[in-house]
C-alpha cells in the first residue's frame, strides 16, 4: 500500500512496508466486522507482500523496497499486521515471519537502556538522533512494542515491560521537545501512539494515571493548535482512546469532546468524490482551514475504526441490556 494518494496529481506515493502492515491489520479488522471475503483476500495479499519484503541477508524488513534503513516502529506495525493476518487465515508462515521481525526489533535496535529508532542496512548501525520524533527513541515506541505482547511469549512480554517502564519515565517531556506549533501536532500523533501502547497495562499504576492524564493533555493541546494545523488521525486516535478508556473504567466520558472529535473526523471524509481512489477515504489534514491535497490510508484506517467505535458506543447507550461494550486490543489498528 502506498503512503498516500496525491489528489491534485492523481498519483500514489511509493509503496511502504509499514503502511502495508497497517493494511493487513485494517483489512483483518474489516473482515471481523463484515465477514466479507474481499477483506480476507486483501489482508492475505498485504501479508504476502510483507513476506516478499523480508531481506534475508539482513534478517529484517527495510523501510521501503531497496532502502538502506530499517525503523523499529515500522517493524512493530509490520509484526502486528502479520499476526492479524495469521489469526484471520491460519497461515503459519505469517506467524513465523512475524516472530522473525519481532526478533529483529529486539536484537538489532537494542541500545543502552533504549531501542534505537533507525538503523542502517546491512551494517545494522544506529543512525544519529535527529530533532524529528521519528528519528529518535521516544515514548511513541510503546505502540510498536505491542507486537511483542501479541506474540504470546513470556520473554517477549518482558521486552514490552522494559519499553513501558522507559516510556513512562520519559513521556512528559515528549510533547514539548518541539516549539514549532505545527510540528507539535505531528508530535501529538506520536504521543497518541504512546497512549495506545499503555492500554494493555491500564490495570495497574502508573500506566492507568498516565493514560487518563495524557488524554486530557493531548485534547487541550490539540484544540490549541487545530486552527493552524489539524490532522484527522489525531482526532481519530483521541476518540478511540477516549472510548476504550471510558469502557475500561479509566476515565469518565467527556461527551462534548467525543462529539467534537466525531464531527472533526467526519469533516475529512471524501464521501461523494467521483474518483474511486479517493471516494470514502479521509484527507490527512488541514492548514489554516484549507484541506491538504492528499488522502492517507492510515488516516482512513484510524478514522474508520474510531467512527465504528463511536457507533458501537452509542448503540450500547441505547441498549445497555444487549451486553458489555468490549474490544480486542489486538485489533487496534
Amino acid at each position: 500500500m502506498a503512503r498516500y494518494h496525491l489528489v491534485d496529481a492523481g498519483q500514489n506515493a511509493p509503496v511502504s512496508s509499514e503502511i502495508t502492515g497497517y493494511a493487513a491489520s485494517v483489512f483483518s479488522y474489516l473482515h471481523s466486522l463484515t465477514g466479507e471475503t474481499r477483506y480476507l483476500d486483501a489482508a492475505d495479499r498485504a501479508a504476502r507482500y510483507l513476506m516478499q519484503t523480508w531481506d534475508s541477508g539482513a534478517s529484517t524488513v527495510p523501510f521501503e523496497p531497496g532502502s538502506p534503513l530499517a525503523y523499529f516502529f515500522d517493524l512493530g506495525i509490520i509484526v502486528r499486521g502479520l499476526l492479524a493476518a495469521w489469526r484471520l487465515t491460519g497461515e503459519p508462515e505469517f506467524f513465523d515471519r512475524a516472530r522473525d521481525a519481532a526478533l529483529s526489533m529486539a536484537l538489532d535496535f537494542l541500545g543502552e537502556g533504549v531501542f534505537h529508532a533507525v538503523i542502517s542496512l546491512p551494517e545494522k548501525q544506529p543512525l544519529p538522533c535527529e530533532p524529528r520524533w521519528s528519528r529518535a527513541p521516544g515514548c511513541y515506541q510503546l505502540k510498536a512494542a505491542l507486537a511483542w505482547l501479541e506474540l504470546g511469549d513470556d520473554g517477549a512480554r518482558k521486552l514490552y515491560d522494559a519499553v513501558l517502564k522507559h516510556s513512562l519515565a520519559a513521556h512528559e517531556a515528549f510533547l514539548y521537545a518541539e516549539s514549532d506549533r505545527k510540528k507539535q501536532m505531528d508530535r501529538l500523533h506520536a504521543y497518541a501512539y504512546f497512549l495506545e501502547g499503555l492500554l494493555p497495562a491500564v490495570d495497574r499504576e502508573p500506566a492507568r494515571g498516565a493514560l487518563a492524564n495524557g488524554i486530557g493533555v493531548a485534547t487541550r493541546l490539540f484544540r490549541e493548535i487545530a486552527p493552524e494545523f489539524e490532522r484527522s488521525d489525531v482526532s481519530a486516535q483521541l476518540l478511540r482512546l477516549r472510548l476504550i478508556a471510558h469502557h475500561c473504567g479509566v476515565l469518565e466520558m467527556d461527551q462534548e469532546s467525543a462529539q467534537d472529535e466525531v464531527r472533526r473526523i467526519q469533516s475529512f471524509q471524501a464521501l461523494d468524490d467521483p474518483r474511486p481512489q479517493i471516494r470514502g477515504g479521509f484527507y490527512f489534514g488541514r492548514r489554516g482551514g484549507e484541506m491538504l491535497a492528499y488522502v492517507n490510508p492510515v488516516s482512513t484506517a484510524f478514522c474508520l475504526q474510531a467512527l465504528e467505535f463511536w457507533d458501537r458506543h452509542m448503540s450500547f447507550l441505547d441498549r445497555p441490556a444487549a451486553g458489555r461494550w468490549a474490544f480486542d486490543l489486538r485489533q487496534l489498528i
